[in-house]
């Protein structure tokens, strides 16, 4: 196995490990077990489970913008049908059976600040999703875009935490509504 492929196998069992119990909960030598990879190649692909988390981090914020992109660009939706089939979206994963909160929000509550890698991350994402809102809500109600994307956002973490600690997929539709009301 080249190391392309181990790093690739590594973040597969990552995301599903890291995501389903929590990134302090897992050890590196369960990560690498699940991954069918050795030590000596893991530490080849990353240098410490810091490094691995930030990146498993980073591949699952492509992969969530993307779908949610996807999502939000099916169809022939208007500007405000855009910005709403993101609440669409949202309510779709949630009703995921694989489904555990916002990756990013729990990795930061696990580790704060005491990992200045992993929060780089999370900020990462958050910034792309609100960049990605703002520009949706600019479209959608011109010249209020930036100020609008800021209350989208609030709406998404809120939403998600909602699901994601009362194991509820209506917080979608509700986000949705006060998302309606602000258009």
């Amino acid at each position: 196995m080249n190391t392309e492929e181990a790093g690739a196998r590594l973040l597969e069992a990552a995301e599903r490990l890291f995501y389903e119990r929590g990134i302090q909960a897992v050890g590196i030598d369960e990560v690498r077990g699940a991954a069918g990879v050795s030590l000596k190649r893991l530490y080849q692909c990353f240098r410490s489970k810091e490094e691995l988390v930030a990146a498993y981090l980073r591949n699952r914020d492509q992969r969530w913008r993307a779908e949610l992109a996807a999502h939000v660009d099916e169809g022939r939706r208007t500007a405000r049908g855009r910005v709403l089939a993101v609440f669409d979206w949202l309510e779709e994963w949630f009703g995921r059976a694989d489904f555990h909160g916002c990756a990013f929000i729990n990795a930061h509550g696990e580790l704060g600040e005491s990992s200045a890698v992993v929060a780089g991350a999370v900020r990462e994402h958050k910034d792309a999703v609100l960049g990605y809102l703002r520009e949706l809500a600019e479209h959608a109600v011109p010249h209020r875009g930036r100020a609008l994307g800021d209350q989208l956002l609030l709406l998404v973490d809120g939403a998600i935490v909602v699901a994601g600690i009362q194991r509820d997929p209506g917080a979608a539709k509700r986000a949705k509504q006060l998302a309606a009301g602000l258009l």
